[in-house]
Order: C-alpha cells, then structure tokens, then sequence
C-alpha cells in the first residue's frame, strides 16, 4: 500500500499543488526556497496531527496563520491523499480529505472524509465523514452484498474540534479504510537527521528497532540488527568497508555504568575508537545504512539532501539502495542538489519545483518532450539539470 497522489493547497508557498502517479522512488529538484523541504513537512505534519492534535502540530509550526499561504482568498488549509490498498480481495483506490480552517482564533477540522468507490460504477462513498468534531463512520463498510442505503452509519464525537477522527476510529479493526490509513501515517518516516545527536553515549533502555528521524538512537539501533539480524548487520558492514576507506569493524558497545557507544576500527590500528573520533560522512553513511537495510522498511521515507557530508561518487550506490529500499515495499521521496545522484535517476522518478508569483508549482520530467528526447537519447537526468533544461529549476 503506497501513495498514488497528493494534493496540497494553501500550505505555506504551495497555494494549489498536485502530484499524481506517485513512483516508488521519486526525487526532487529545485532552488533553494522553492519548497523542497515544505513538501516533506506536509507528511511530517499529518504524522504529527494524528500522534497529538492538529493544534499541536500547528503551534510547532508558527501556528495556523504561519502555515496557511499569504493572501489567499479562502482561509482553509486543504491536503488530498490517495492511496489504493485491497478490501475484500478488490484493489481499491481510496481517498483521504482533509480542511483545517481557524474559528476564535483556534485551528478547526472543517472537514475529514475517507471515500472510495463500492463497485466499478457509481460515486466514491464516504466511509468515514466528521466536520467539527462529530461525524460518523461506516462499521459494516466491507458488506458489500448491501446496498448504500442499507450500511450502518455509527454516530461519533470527538475530544475536541482539532482532533483528527483518523486518529481515534482508525485504533478499530472494524473500520479498515481508516485503521489501514492510520498505520499507514504512524509509519512515515520524515528524515531529520542531525550528526551530532546521532554521536556519543546513548542509554542502553529505549526505542531501538527502527532509526529515529533525528538519528538519536543510531547506537541502539546497530545493537539491535547485530543481534537480531547478524547477516543485515554484516552487509552493513561489508558496504561500509568498501565505501569507508580504512573502516574495518563498527562494534556497538555497552559500558560498565550502562551506556551504549559505537566503536569504528581502523584496519592500521589495534585498538578501535569511540565515533566521536570518526568524520561526518562516516556517521551520515552508517545512518542511512542502517535505515535502509531495516528489516520492515516505513511505508514512506522521506530524506533531504542526502549528499552532504558525502562523497558525490557514493551517490549512484545510494540512489539504487533507496531504490531497492522502495521495491521491499517502502516508498521513498528524496530532495537533492546533486548532479550526480540525479544521474543514477530515471525519467519517471524525477521532479523539480518552480516558483513564480511567491507561489511553488511542481513539474515533471517524464513531462516535457525535450527532457524525455534528451534522455531517450542517452543524456544522463544532473547533465541535464546543470545545462539549464529543467525550466525554472534554477534560480536564476
């Protein structure tokens, strides 16, 4: 179950975005204040919204009036997924809508629908419909021997007016659209990661199965596929033996008073050393190993800018492990200004952002003739980029 398409309007620069087909494996290109970084924060914003409120998610936003698009004519923050998964054996495109308007100066869900097409004919059917805190959803949405009329509408109210209904009917099984969508958000992984968090001494106790947004837990995490899942850990390994020039061992370490540290060995030294004596780029690299060889890949992964602090020639290996992440059953959004990354990408899987007007406008390549002729050709997507034919990529 992947997403299929988005649509975004009145957040921050985009004032009408929409992206349809969604790849797999999809990067993003654009200049700097385009909204690279905005679009990532859309999922980051759903995630958040649905783990506390939407009032929550806001705040940490600069609250509504931050978020919402300069000078727009109507004052609602509008976001559109779809997605299609199976029920009852029938795949079914399924489509989530969701408005966030302001009443006395606090934010408000003015709508929150979930809706997909019953049979091959006919109107989607909203499965779950609340606007300001009440509304109802469909309990017996898999009977599809009864007619429309004939399905069970379960009356709910809800917390308070900034709590999503996602959030609390989608813990019940016997609502599946929802519960599936719910997961589906819990699961997304919107990349924070920051190198300093991910060094020194960790706590042994805590999250360690799955590497944290901001990295925090990098050690925990190690300990974990060391010891669960000795043959990942050692492709692990064997990569950033080959990628990592002198690295021979990453050892996860549990001290005497507690704590967990990573020691790296050099093949010319005897004795390992702690990661705050290792460069940048080798915990960047360990990071985005270790989240991309997890076991149970997020259903959505989203990453900025993954070439700094590393070599540009390691891009083409990471572009295909992210694709390889993506095939596993984890789809995979990447923002990038590297020429050599964009050449290890397809002509499906690129897009770049443009903005005109304060506004951002998304274009893609598979789109424009001159691109597609150009790379039937043989061209390769970052000489491309770097000779000015993706329009309005550059910001000049």
């Amino acid at each position: 179950m992947r997403l299929e398409a988005l649509r975004i309007r009145n957040y921050k620069v985009f004032r009408d975005l929409e992206l349809r087909d969604l790849p797999p494996f999809g990067v993003l290109v654009g200049a700097n204040g385009t909204g690279k970084s905005t679009l990532f924060d859309v999922f980051g914003f759903l995630h958040d919204s649905l783990t506390g409120n939407v009032r929550q998610a806001l705040d940490a936003r600069g609250r509504f009036r931050e978020v919402l698009s300069r000078d727009t004519d109507k004052p609602v923050i509008t976001i559109e997924l779809q997605y299609r998964m199976s029920i009852v054996g029938v795949s079914r495109l399924v489509t989530y809508r969701l408005e966030i308007g302001e009443e006395q100066q606090r934010p408000v869900v003015l709508r929150e629908i979930l809706r997909y097409k019953r049979g091959a004919h006919g109107k989607p059917f909203h499965f779950l419909d609340f606007a300001r805190g009440a509304g109802y959803a469909i309990r017996n949405e898999e009977d599809f021997s009864q007619p429309d009329e004939a399905l069970e509408r379960e009356p709910q109210e809800l917390a308070a007016p900034d709590m999503l209904a996602l959030k609390g009917l989608g813990q019940f099984e016997r609502f599946k659209a929802a519960n599936a969508l719910r997961e589906l958000i819990e699961a997304w992984h919107v990349s924070d990661f920051h190198i300093n968090l991910a060094r020194g001494r960790k706590e042994a106790a805590g999250a360690g199965e799955h590497l944290s947004e901001s990295g925090d837990n990098l050690p925990r995490v190690a300990q974990y596929l060391h010891e669960q899942h000795p043959a990942i850990f050692a492709a692990i390994l064997e990569t950033m033996r080959r990628r990592v020039p002198g690295i021979s061992q990453v050892e996860p370490r549990l001290t005497e008073d507690g704590y967990l540290t990573l020691r790296f060995q050099d093949g010319s030294f005897k004795t390992p050393f702690v990661d705050r004596y290792v460069s940048d780029g080798t915990i960047k690299m360990l990071a985005y190993l270790v989240l991309l060889y997890d076991p149970q890949p997020h259903p959505l992964l989203c990453v900025e800018e993954p070439e700094n602090q590393l070599y540009p020639r390691l891009m083409r290996e990471l572009a295909e492990e992210f694709r390889d992440y993506a095939q596993r059953g984890g789809q995979v959004l990447v923002s990038t200004h590297s020429p050599d990354l964009l050449n290890a990408c397809g002509l499906d899987e690129v897009f770049w952002l443009v903005k005109q007007d304060g506004y951002t406008q998304i274009r893609r390549a598979r789109d424009d003739a001159q691109v597609a002729a150009y790379m039937a050709a043989g061209d390769q997507m970052g000489q491309l980029w770097k000779q000015g034919l993706l329009t309005g990529a550059d910001p000049l």
